[in-house]
């Protein structure tokens, strides 16, 4: 049986994600045990020790000839992301390294979809952004990948739509084609809510009341920006990205002396996230 990565898979938390892995390897053989080894070389990435998951997928590469696609496509999309992800830091990304990391997202993408694995496509062709770090690059990947999600009846593709929305936005935001990304970030939440999961949909909500703020939709953006704030107080989790907002939102409304009241709150929150 092909175990569900994405079951054992804590994205806030590699090292317990790791564990689950290992664990899973104990029993696993074949195509299914190549699999599990490239998601621990994941969770090492995740926690920016690059060098040794590119040590634990070296030991997956000489498989790769008796392998199946699925292993294959995996061990070329988490090679890449090794070169560059949302966990590498900017100053890492020279030309040298992002060539390396889209020649190994191109494999995954020619594997997996000549093995009909759209939801590696897709995931490949996402990273691909990471890659290609351009606004104009983030929105015609986050096209591309849309175009195979939507096409596909595969649920670990169409999964990658909301995602795929909130990545073009966040693109289209920065070509100041606001109306385009609020309407993405939009659709992004209408998939997202559904789901019952309460920190994703705070954060498409985000997004939302972002894109109303750069239209200079600013009562809209406060009331839910004042909303998210109460909820993340309530859970004890205080977020800076709001008071961010908050702060732009009233400086833009002329009450510095709010704005400056959301500026403390962001240095403390900060703060209080860099804490061990």
């Amino acid at each position: 049986m092909t175990t569900d990565v994405r079951a054992l898979w804590d994205f806030r938390d590699p090292g317990g994600s790791r564990a689950r892995f290992e664990a899973a390897l104990e029993e696993a053989t074949g195509d299914d045990a190549l699999v599990l080894r490239t998601q621990v070389a994941r969770t090492h990435g995740l926690a920016r020790d690059f060098d040794t998951a590119r040590a634990v997928l070296a030991g997956v590469e000489p498989h790769l000839d008796a392998a199946g696609p699925r292993a294959t496509a995996y061990y070329w999309l988490e090679l890449g992301r090794t070169y560059s992800s949302a966990t590498h830091e900017p100053a890492s990304q020279t030309d040298e390294v992002r060539a390396a990391a889209r020649a190994a997202f191109e494999r995954c993408i020619a594997v997996a979809t000549a093995g009909g694995l759209d939801g590696l496509v897709v995931d490949a062709v996402h990273m691909l952004a990471f890659a290609d770090p351009t606004p104009e690059a983030g929105v015609r990947w986050a096209d591309v990948g849309l175009e195979v999600a939507l096409a596909s009846d595969e649920p670990d593709a169409r999964r990658w739509e909301a995602t795929l929305r909130n990545n073009r936005g966040i693109a289209l935001g920065q070509l100041d084609r606001h109306e385009e990304s609020l309407a993405d970030y939009e659709r992004a939440l209408d998939l997202v809510r559904p789901l019952g999961d309460p920190t994703r949909t705070r954060i498409a909500e985000w997004m939302v009341a972002s894109a109303l703020r750069h239209l200079g939709r600013l009562d809209d953006a406060k009331a839910v920006q004042l909303r998210l704030e109460a909820e993340w107080d309530a859970d004890g989790e205080p977020d800076p990205y709001v008071f961010e907002e908050l702060e732009a939102i009233f400086r833009a409304q002329g009450d510095d002396a709010r704005a400056a009241h959301y500026a403390a709150r962001q240095t403390a929150a900060a703060a209080d996230g860099e804490q061990p």
